[in-house]
């Protein structure tokens, strides 16, 4: 199931930035309201103060091979939405299956892989007994009891997609 993590400070942009995705991605499977992001002073200077932090799942699946071509079209998109030589919304995307979350990122980390395009994929949660579970090097809000509760939601979304049982 593909994901998008989404960072803003004006509405706005993100109604626009939602937008292009479900025109690009498709219909818009799960979307938990919006919450605060307080982790860190990061992206104020860029993105502006207070920062919101959306998610948006969608109801296509994705071979996990198209996510360097899905970071590049949502790194355009953040690209045509900037202002004044900064981003108006920071666009993170992602898959999950029933056993793991990943993430994009166009950063080289020792613990990121590389998967073509300028991109790399960072395994953020696994699903371990029975819920998922961070990684050492997993963002601190991917590993909020709040970000766990909201894929373990969007597991079950997934796991009715798939018409799987418990």
């Amino acid at each position: 199931m593909l994901f998008a993590g989404m960072l803003y400070h004006e509405r706005e942009y993100f109604r626009k930035a939602r937008e292009e995705l479900r025109k690009t991605f498709g219909e818009i499977a799960m979307e938990p309201p919006p919450s605060a992001w307080e982790v860190s002073d990061y992206y104020r200077e860029e993105l502006g103060w207070p920062i919101t932090r959306s998610f948006i799942f969608f109801r296509e699946r994705i071979d996990p091979l198209a996510l360097p071509d899905i970071k590049c079209i949502t790194n355009d998109l953040e690209g045509r939405l900037s202002r004044e030589g900064g981003r108006t919304v920071n666009i993170d995307p992602g898959y999950m299956t029933l056993s793991k979350v990943v993430l994009a990122s166009t950063k080289n980390y020792s613990h990121r892989l590389y998967i073509g395009k300028g991109v790399f994929a960072e395994l953020c949660l696994v699903h371990v007994k029975g819920k998922y579970r961070p990684h050492l090097f997993t963002y601190s809000d991917y590993a909020s009891e709040d970000s766990l509760k909201i894929f373990e939601e969007a597991r079950k979304v997934l796991k009715l997609h798939l018409h799987l049982q418990d």
